[in-house]
């Protein structure tokens, strides 16, 4: 289904370029249909249905392949990965973003899914537009090589900060 994006022109210019870019990569790195690892232009539209003038925190979940593939071969997915994220975060950080947390995932403590990941990035963008402009740009081109060589597949949720679970004290009781 093609719509087209309600977006100002600004911002569709920075979807279609994120999209580009996304596709391009994937499609150079010969990833497989079935392993997600750039987005359709209908997730992009749907990122854009969130607040526009908010912070998004995008939850990167992570599974890397065993073997990296062009231009890492001999290291590992998540080697391969390690070279794109390193200068991704000083990329992001030059750009008003941060990195909130990431790290390795041990363990499923809840939950049933044939879906595992190695590794978990929550990561802060000023906007949701901002995020579309720092991920599309022509520079990340440079080093996301090493992404699609070292990535198997991604998820990728944005998501808004819930004031009401953040901002009640412990010593707030009511039933409401």
């Amino acid at each position: 289904m093609n719509r087209k994006l309600s977006a100002p022109p600004s911002i569709a210019t920075s979807v279609a370029t994120c999209i580009a870019f996304f596709t391009v990569a994937a499609l150079a790195a010969g990833s497989p249909a079935m392993a997600q690892i750039s987005p359709e232009p209908e997730q992009i539209e749907e990122l854009l249905k969130g607040p526009a003038d908010a912070p998004v925190v995008m939850v990167n979940l992570l599974r890397f392949k065993d073997r990296a593939d062009a231009p890492d071969e001999g290291l590992s997915g998540e080697e391969a990965y390690g070279r794109y994220g390193a200068r991704m975060v000083e990329w992001i950080t030059s750009q008003g973003a941060r990195v909130i947390w990431s790290g390795r995932v041990d363990s499923f403590v809840i939950g049933d899914t044939e879906e595992r990941f190695h590794s978990i990035a929550l990561v802060e963008y000023p906007s949701r537009a901002e995020f579309l402009r720092i991920a599309g740009d022509p520079r990340v081109a440079e080093f996301s090589v090493h992404r699609t060589a070292g990535l198997e597949m991604q998820w990728l949720i944005a998501t808004t900060t819930r004031a009401d679970l953040t901002s009640a004290s412990p010593d707030d009781t009511s039933n409401d």
